[in-house]
């Protein structure tokens, strides 16, 4: 006989928080009535949450709460603010988290806390947290860090950036597939019918002898060069799905659902008991391997979930949580979204982001979104599965919604960008790289932009990258294989290039800016500032051209109005030094990458030292780069001894502002308890 299951899954997790408004995710094994008690300056007040809480079923076992409190007395600012959330037990008694969730406290605190801070100037980021990778978690690293400093309320950043692959839905170790298959079994979370393939349901799925490192076998296919798949995918058929991990990529959506589960939360784990599967001799020492890398990740969750319940959490999706390359160019667009297997993987990913990361950034942008999503999740037929019909309607409304980037009207103010979904389409070239945002979807950033003095830009990708990378992108772009490079790069795709660059150096928008990126599994930082732009001293308006500057000049001269001499028509000096040079905006490009995840590191020495020699200031290959009327300037790890700009180290990003929105602390804390300052270069 199994024993009880405990009430709480995973969670607290708090989402986006502000004095006069509480988001926060739990997932527990039955429908839940909760109370949330908030403690600061000798106060106390408690919040019923039944209308505040919307419950959907995912399983027998398995209901994710999302909470949304609205507070008509706003909660103070630069104070730690304890919080006990409580439910009613089995016995009709209230369940403090004393009691269920002391291990979500640090040590000698009764209850886990929160600041919220008056202005974000200070944030912790991180992107790409593999299970199976083989170094430690930065997330854990994040809490250690915190754990120092927790007390004291000015030192907390206000919050937490994940940036994207907070799961790898593509590349799944086997030993994680054993437990996500084990916890589908143990929730009962629902099962579906699949569609486009000779599988039936989910069950039949999870069943199959080639559920384990043979999954690329039952993806969809598309013709491929032979000799390209030989030497790149080991002669394996080139799946739709572009993963060079395919092997194990999830496919139901209880499967990713238990994936979240058991990357953010220790518990899952302690429900289930792991058994090898029927493997050949080489699949059996691949399993061996990963089962260690996945019993030092699970060993850390402790630490991992008592940081998302001390930090207001903020994320984006990036390829991994969804599939590799997802979205890349227009013919995968039309591959993977024309099959119905494939369309189903994607929209399941997508439906799992939707639960557990997208409604916690943006509750209300993404209400319609959710009310469907609960309306299906609310149909089942005669087998307890979820409506078929019903499923495949939900995943072309989720495909065609355009809502999951986000603004946050902080100070400064806060912008993430949807990088993935709204892609700029090159519709004669299909094969080559769509622009990472489209025209509709950049004038909608740009209206975020006007008036602010300062902004923080959330941008999956970088914006500014590291130049020879992106040209070896190019290569092989220009040579028809983007695939193969993940030719990713804002850079790549000349208009929507060239319309993020003009929005940046444009007039009405900020002078400072920070921009916080991930993907790339290194760590750098640039300074940027654009070329100086001519000025009229008199109007304060930017000139169109220096040559048009220096054409009035000359006409002025021709006309015989000499120097200092008054117009009398007009009444005002005409000065031939009437335009003045003044400096553009000034940005920071701040990227920090591999939570759990690390370059290849001989190759990223070779790319490093490369970059500085091809691309130095006097080399004329900058000519050929779209950031030629840009100064760009490294920053240099403070261990590097050998002059390295990139910095190949799994952890976490932290970032401090200064008054004007400037940063004035970069560090990349290592999960290995190494952190490294980056410091801008001496002139």
């Amino acid at each position: 006989m199994q024993e009880t299951l405990p009430d709480i899954l995973a969670g607290p997790l708090l989402r986006r928080c502000d004095p006069q408004r509480l988001v926060l995710w739990l997932v527990a094994t039955r429908p839940l009535a909760l109370r949330l008690t908030l403690s600061a300056d000798g106060e106390s007040r408690t919040h019923d949450l039944d209308a505040a809480t919307t419950c959907l079923a995912i399983g027998d076992h398995a209901h994710c709460h999302l909470i949304d409190l609205a507070l008509t007395t706003p909660l103070p600012q630069e104070t730690r603010i304890a919080y006990d959330l409580a439910y009613r037990d089995r016995h009709d008694a209230w369940c403090s988290l004393r009691d269920w969730g002391q291990a979500l406290a640090y040590p000698g605190e009764p209850l886990p806390t929160l600041v919220l801070r008056a202005r974000h100037d200070a944030l912790l980021h991180g992107s790409c947290r593999k299970p199976h990778h083989a170094g430690a978690d930065g997330l854990a690293r994040g809490d250690r860090w915190l754990g120092e400093r927790h007390q004291d309320a000015a030192a907390r950043p206000a919050a937490l950036i994940l940036s994207g692959d907070q799961i790898y839905a593509d590349d799944v170790a086997g030993p994680l597939l054993a437990a996500i298959h084990a916890l589908i079994a143990r929730l009962g979370l629902y099962d579906e019918c699949l569609e486009g393939t000779e599988i039936a349901t989910g069950e039949a799925l999870y069943a199959r002898d080639d559920t384990y490192y043979h999954r690329d076998a039952l993806l969809p296919a598309v013709a491929s060069n032979a000799a390209l798949r030989d030497k790149f995918f080991g002669g394996k058929r080139k799946p739709i799905f572009t993963s060079a991990s395919a092997e194990n990529h999830l496919i139901t959506f209880a499967e990713v659902m238990a994936m979240y589960l058991l990357v953010w939360s220790p518990t899952p784990w302690r429900l289930i008991t792991l058994e090898m599967p029927t493997l050949d001799a080489a699949e059996g020492e691949r399993y061996r391997r990963e089962q260690r890398h996945i019993d030092g990740f699970v060993a850390a969750l402790p630490q991992v979930a008592r940081l998302l319940a001390h930090l207001p959490t903020l994320m984006i999706f990036d390829d991994h949580d969804i599939t590799d390359d997802w979205n890349l160019t227009a013919a995968w667009e039309a591959a993977v979204y024309g099959h119905p297997f494939s369309r189903r993987i994607v929209g399941n990913a997508l439906l799992a982001y939707l639960l557990c990361q997208g409604w916690g950034n943006d509750p209300d942008g993404l209400a319609a979104p959710l009310a469907a999503t609960r309306e299906w999740l609310s149909r089942r037929d005669a087998d307890g599965r979820l409506d078929c019909a019903r499923h495949g309607e939900l995943i072309t409304q989720l495909l065609r919604f355009t809502g999951w980037g986000y603004t946050l009207d902080t100070q400064p103010r806060l912008v993430v960008l949807d990088t993935r979904t709204r892609r700029w389409r090159s519709e004669r070239k299909r094969h080559r790289p769509s622009g990472l945002m489209d025209w509709e979807a950049l004038s909608e950033f740009q209206q975020d932009l006007l008036e602010q003095s300062e902004v923080i830009i959330v941008s999956p990708a970088p914006i500014f990258g590291v130049k020879l990378i992106e040209g070896v992108q190019r290569l092989f772009t220009a040579l028809g294989k983007p695939l193969m490079v993940d030719a990713e790069n804002w850079m790549a795709h000349p208009g929507s290039a060239h319309t993020m660059l003009n929005i940046l150096r444009h007039s009405r928008t900020p002078q400072r800016y920070v921009i916080l990126s991930g993907d790339v599994h290194y760590s750098f930082v640039y300074a940027i500032t654009l070329r100086q732009r001519s000025i009229d001293i008199f109007t304060g308006k930017p000139s169109e051209m220096k040559r048009k500057a220096r054409g009035a000049q000359n006409r002025r001269h021709n006309l015989g109005l000499d120097e200092g001499r008054s117009d009398r028509r007009t009444g005002t000096a005409q000065h031939s030094d009437s335009l003045t040079q003044v400096a553009g905006p000034r940005m920071w490009q701040v990227t920090s990458s591999g939570l759990k995840n690390t370059f290849p590191t001989t190759l990223l020495d070779w790319f490093d030292r490369l970059n500085r020699w091809l691309y130095a200031p006097w080399s004329p290959l900058n000519w050929l780069t779209k950031r030629r009327r840009m100064l760009v300037e490294p920053y240099r790890p403070a261990h590097a001894s050998h002059g390295e700009r990139l910095w190949n180290r799994a952890g976490i990003g932290y970032v401090r502002l200064d008054a004007e929105g400037a940063p004035s602390e970069v560090m990349q804390l290592g999960a290995d308890d190494v952190d490294t300052h980056f410091d801008r270069i001496a002139d």
